[in-house]
């Protein structure tokens, strides 16, 4: 701060052709205008003004300097002015953490166009259903699905998630198709995740409140398409996210239950270390995210 404020200072006076006219200029005493020179002066270890009672001039090298330091301060007031109208183009690498099933069908097929948009950055793209650590594993944001429950960490709803319970047809001609949440408990309900999501319960809405069914079953998986696979094969029933069991659903392939007693839609965030000082890289991969997925075509095609 001090070092911009002394080559401001320099420049007005240089142009202004006073230590009065700079400090009538900056609104501050003259006597603090001569301050700073004095100190720029000092740092560089050359005279950059001769002054006398009558006039004040430029030294040669002062008269060099001055043309670089008017360069330095239009750039800076520039590349300010670009930031905060969103047109400088981000640049660095961007390490971005998604679920794999969500990462594979909805963030990677974006990221081509999204780099040659942005020539000057580089991504690299970790797909894994375990929760990693955004903070301490060094990632710029992370693509997480549900409710937030990470108070050091900053979660920007990017759409809403809607989640059904669905079935094959042939598990359901064998079983029986669930009318009420009380239901469930009759079936093989497959969950997600190492120990299963039995103990929390399927979200569900009943007698107007929303309520977690426990739900029990003989097979749990921490990875997403094997359950969906499994769910394709008959095994049983699952809980899933709409944008992953929308295309079995017209097919056939798969057929929801107890749609009248479904939850509201949780939320897709995007999260982030902090919100403060975001990195324009962050940002433009944020915004292009946010500005996909709030076309509702783009939900119907994918």
């Amino acid at each position: 701060m001090g070092k911009f404020k002394q080559l401001e200072s320099f420049v007005a006076v240089a142009t202004l052709g006073s230590l009065s006219a700079a400090a009538r200029a900056e609104g501050v005493a003259p006597a603090m205008i001569g301050r700073r020179i004095n100190a720029l002066e000092e740092r560089l270890g050359i005279k950059l003004l001769l002054r006398s009672t009558r006039r004040l001039s430029l030294t040669s090298e002062g008269e060099a300097f001055l043309e670089e330091a008017q360069r330095i301060l239009r750039d800076l007031n520039e590349t300010e002015a670009r930031v905060s109208q969103g047109s400088l183009d981000p640049s660095g690498h961007l390490r971005v953490t998604a679920p794999a099933g969500f990462g594979r069908r909805h963030v990677a097929p974006l990221l081509p166009d999204f780099i040659k948009n942005h020539p000057n950055m580089t991504i690299s793209l970790d797909l894994s259903d375990r929760l990693v650590d955004l903070i301490e594993e060094r990632y710029d944001c992370a693509i997480r699905i549900g409710e937030l429950d990470d108070s050091q960490i900053v979660g920007l709803r990017l759409a809403d998630n809607k989640r059904v319970i669905v079935a094959a047809p042939e598990y359901l001609a064998k079983h029986g198709k669930p009318q009420q949440p009380s239901d469930l408990t009759l079936h093989n309900c497959l969950s997600f995740g190492n120990q299963g999501n039995q103990a929390r319960g399927w979200l569900l809405r009943q007698d107007g409140e929303l309520r977690a069914i426990r739900v029990k079953g003989n097979m749990a998986c921490s990875d997403g398409s094997v359950l969906h696979q499994w769910t394709l094969d008959a095994v049983g029933l699952a809980w899933r996210s709409l944008w992953e069991v929308r295309e079995d659903l017209a097919a056939g392939r798969l057929i929801s239950v107890l749609d009248e007693y479904a939850a509201p839609a949780n939320g897709i965030f995007a999260m982030l270390p902090e919100r403060r000082h975001l990195p324009l890289r962050v940002r433009a991969f944020v915004d292009m995210l946010k500005s996909t997925y709030s076309e509702s075509s783009y939900w119907d095609v994918n």
